[in-house]
């Protein structure tokens, strides 16, 4: 973990993400590291609080249950322009990473993503190209990082999860059992 972050006169941070359990585990992580961090669950808060209290930075996902996150980075891009913002997605297309990048997000990361990551996003000056990882995750890790995600959108149903991952029922039940691959 890194502290010797500048985060300049005004360290709020608006992170706006439908995964409740990430959603803490992050806003945790980033008070450590200095921000004054303030939560939304959905497109309608998030755009609520950039409308009322536009943050100097903003982590928001692209997909949210009741739309897209974009719509909030435009109502910050509207409020204040110098915010920077890194959109968050488990979808990671380039299509919708160009998409974030011209309505004015700073930076676009796919989940999942840690907090330094994030931070080195949040704070990574125009220009800079940030360091390739030190230790990138495995490929068994993020396939398992995956399945555990679509797990959890199907709010733990392994017949669905099977169906949509287009896997068998038992082979997924299996993957499960485990414990996550490092």
């Amino acid at each position: 973990m890194q502290n010797d972050w500048d985060l300049g006169p005004d360290p709020t941070l608006l992170l706006v993400d439908d995964d409740e359990p990430f959603l803490r585990r992050l806003a945790k992580a980033m008070e450590k590291r200095g921000f004054a961090v303030e939560t939304a669950g959905s497109v309608a808060a998030g755009r609520a609080i950039a409308t009322a209290r536009p943050p100097a930075y903003a982590v928001v996902d692209l997909r949210l249950q009741d739309g897209n996150g974009l719509d909030v980075v435009e109502v910050l891009r509207e409020k204040r322009e110098e915010a920077r913002v890194v959109v968050l997605t488990g979808y990671g297309a380039i299509a919708t990473a160009v998409a974030a990048v011209k309505i004015g997000a700073t930076d676009y990361l796919s989940k999942p993503a840690d907090a330094d990551a994030i931070m080195q996003a949040l704070l990574t000056t125009t220009g800079d190209l940030p360091p390739p990882p030190e230790n990138p995750m495995s490929a068994d890790r993020v396939r398992w990082e995956h399945i555990q995600r679509v797990y959890e959108l199907c709010d733990r149903n392994v017949s669905e999860t099977a169906r949509r991952l287009n896997m068998h029922r038992r082979t997924l039940q299996r993957i499960l059992a485990k414990r996550s691959p490092r």
